[in-house]
């Protein structure tokens, strides 16, 4: 081998593992509140309700687990009308939107969803008489995904 590939293949190594550190590193934490305000309304979102899991660590942002459970009877009265997942540090921070009705029997989901990075995961749940309640969860990510190459 010589040396010009050597330290070509080298550099190249070095870089795929550097660049998606440098590149979680830049991305900076969204003001969530403009869009929890859009979703909640006029309430204000309380600590409560919904249990969210995430792993601790993620390999991959790529496909990173989440369960959520919202304890609601699920009647006409009192019932989840919709569950947002969002993720402070993505380019776009509102994930994901799940809608129910009083006939979903329970307000309960399980997805995969994508993390630019290590970030705090912010669950909310808009109850039928208007009440908003949240839950959050951190996940550390080694290998982040949404990323815009052009930030590097």
């Amino acid at each position: 081998m010589k040396r010009r590939r050597f330290f070509g293949v080298s550099g190249a190594a070095v870089a795929s593992v550097v660049l998606p550190v440098r590149a979680q590193q830049l991305l900076p934490a969204h003001d969530l509140r403009p869009l929890i305000r859009s979703i909640a309304g006029t309430a204000v979102p309380q600590p409560g309700r919904i249990r969210i899991e995430l792993p601790q660590l993620a390999e991959n942002g790529n496909s990173v687990p989440l369960e959520l459970t919202v304890d609601s009877p699920m009647t006409e009265a009192d019932h989840v009308r919709s569950v947002h997942i969002l993720a402070e540090r993505n380019p776009r921070p509102l994930v994901a939107s799940f809608h129910f009705g009083a006939s979903a029997g329970r307000a309960q989901l399980s997805a995969r969803i994508r993390l630019a990075g290590t970030q705090r995961v912010i669950a909310l749940a808009v109850m039928a008489d208007g009440s908003c309640w949240s839950a959050e969860g951190e996940v550390v990510v080694t290998s982040a995904a949404c990323l815009d190459e052009m930030s590097l």
